[in-house]
């Protein structure tokens, strides 16, 4: 319990606000417009938070697939209105912001160009924890003068900390690890809500043991559980928080800010923000929502997934799955599925559910309960099975791993180094192939990491009729 009156001096607890990217990525599917985020973006910057997050994941593709919006100038835009808060971006490693690994070469050339539009924080992560696939990314940010926040992926093996896999001690050998690579603050990434409270504050006082540069905890609703996490890893000594403005937030995104900086008022971990000013930027929000309300997953009354607790699958892979069997009519299969998602992701070595790993395993799961397990195989599960997406946490059984290979023609035998010491270079290849298209390095990068739809995005961009659609005379 925090006293309100202490010996100790204050420690005000830092906030990331994640409204502008994960808040709505969460809820409404990344389809926020930069044009609802200006006009309140001056009174998000005078608020005091650590950082803002406006970049990465999903948003890359969001833009330019569905608001026909130029992903590189969300940042520059913003950057207008926000002159003292730092601008900090989810960047998947050596996945970037894509759904494949790309090679050293467009690593670096992605890097560079983030930190030129105005991305100050990197928060670099590897589904696998397999920390060899953001070497790349750690080095090129450096070399910029950024700010590294390398990050864990946090997941269980079973309802809580312990087990085979996930535990204290695999969580700080982790972090240790990061902290070598010259990450600035390490963050632990619950994506899918999992950490309880009594869990959070064993594992961040065992790091604040472990590691000296600050903390930070990211966590999602999902469970019911994250603003109670929150504060006991307040308790224990977490530095940074992850929050989002009340509307944009619960449901599968993060837990509130206002309830938590009324909470800790008085306190030594006060953090020293404006309620007030918070209340007058939710109700920005409040007016636009009619306009993104037919994005908001309301098929269920509660606002919670008591689901998640058994089956781990991230709010977001749930409402993609039902898509998924929707178009194959087999709805009713879900509560299968999710089943199958457990053993599959046992049998694939316990890698945690995130982008792109929960997308493999939750393909194959669909695969294995519709034709039989592992009797239809994506290349995906292959190339993840082969090591192209690095070292799973446990060991594949090598019976499966010979079935799942047999004459794949990417390779039978699992390779053991860095996956992207097999990936040749590619920036020259792709100038070769879009020609005049890309007319800048952001048309290039975009084209290598969404060919297609950034094809097609950046036609309509210039004004290039596509000879496909154009009508014929007959």
């Amino acid at each position: 319990m925090m006293p309100s009156k202490s010996k100790t001096p204050p420690r005000p607890i830092r906030i990331q606000d994640n409204t502008f990217r994960d808040g709505h990525q969460s809820i409404y599917a990344t389809r926020m417009k930069t044009e609802d985020m200006i006009p309140i973006a001056e009174e998000m910057d005078q608020c005091g938070f650590w950082a803002m997050e406006v970049w990465g994941g999903a948003t890359f593709d969001a833009m330019h697939r569905f608001l026909a919006e130029d992903p590189w100038m969300r940042p520059r835009i913003l950057k207008r209105y926000v002159r003292k808060t730092p601008f900090t971006m989810l960047l998947r490693g050596q996945n970037l912001v894509g759904y494949r690994h790309y090679a050293d070469d467009v690593v670096k050339a992605f890097v560079d160009k983030s930190c030129e539009i105005g991305i100050d924080i990197f928060r670099c992560f590897d589904a696998l924890n397999d920390f060899r696939n953001i070497e790349t990314c750690v080095e090129r940010i450096k070399q910029n003068g950024k700010h590294v926040e390398g990050t864990v992926c946090y997941s269980l093996t079973r309802s809580h900390l312990g087990g085979e896999i996930y535990t204290i001690d695999y969580y700080v050998r982790k972090a240790r690890e990061l902290e070598q690579m010259g990450s600035d603050t390490i963050c632990i990434k619950d994506m899918a809500g999992l950490l309880s409270p009594y869990d959070a504050f064993a594992l961040f006082t065992a790091l604040k043991k472990a590691v000296r540069v600050p903390l930070h905890l990211h966590t999602h609703y999902t469970s019911g559980m994250g603003s109670m996490t929150y504060l006991k890893a307040v308790e224990a000594g977490v530095d940074i928080i992850d929050t989002c403005l009340a509307p944009y937030a619960l449901r599968t995104s993060m837990p509130a800010i206002e309830p938590i900086v009324a909470a800790l008022q008085g306190t030594q971990r006060d953090a020293g923000i404006d309620l007030q000013k918070l209340l007058a930027l939710s109700e920005h929000l409040e007016k636009i929502a009619p306009k993104y309300k037919h994005l908001l997953a309301d098929q269920r009354l509660s606002i919670i997934d008591n689901g998640v607790l058994a089956h781990q699958i991230p709010g977001g892979m749930i409402s993609n799955l039902a898509s998924q069997l929707k178009e194959m009519k087999a709805l009713d299969r879900l509560d299968e599925i999710y089943q199958e998602v457990v053993q599959t992701r046992k049998d694939m070595g316990y890698p945690p559910l995130v982008t792109p790993s929960s997308q493999i395993i939750a393909s194959q799961a669909v695969l294995n309960v519709l034709f039989g397990r592992y009797v239809r195989i994506s290349n995906q599960l292959k190339d993840l099975v082969l090591g192209l997406y690095g070292r799973t946490p446990a060991p594949i059984d090598k019976a499966l791993v010979r079935k799942i290979l047999k004459n794949y023609k990417r390779g039978q035998t699992p390779i053991t180094g860095r996956p992207a010491d097999h990936l040749p270079p590619e920036i020259e290849d792709a100038k070769k192939a879009m020609g005049d298209l890309a007319r800048t390095d952001e048309d290039l990068l975009g084209w290598i990491l969404f060919p297609q739809t950034m094809e097609k995005y950046l036609k309509a961009k210039y004004g290039i009729d596509d000879p496909e659609s154009a009508p014929t005379n007959g």
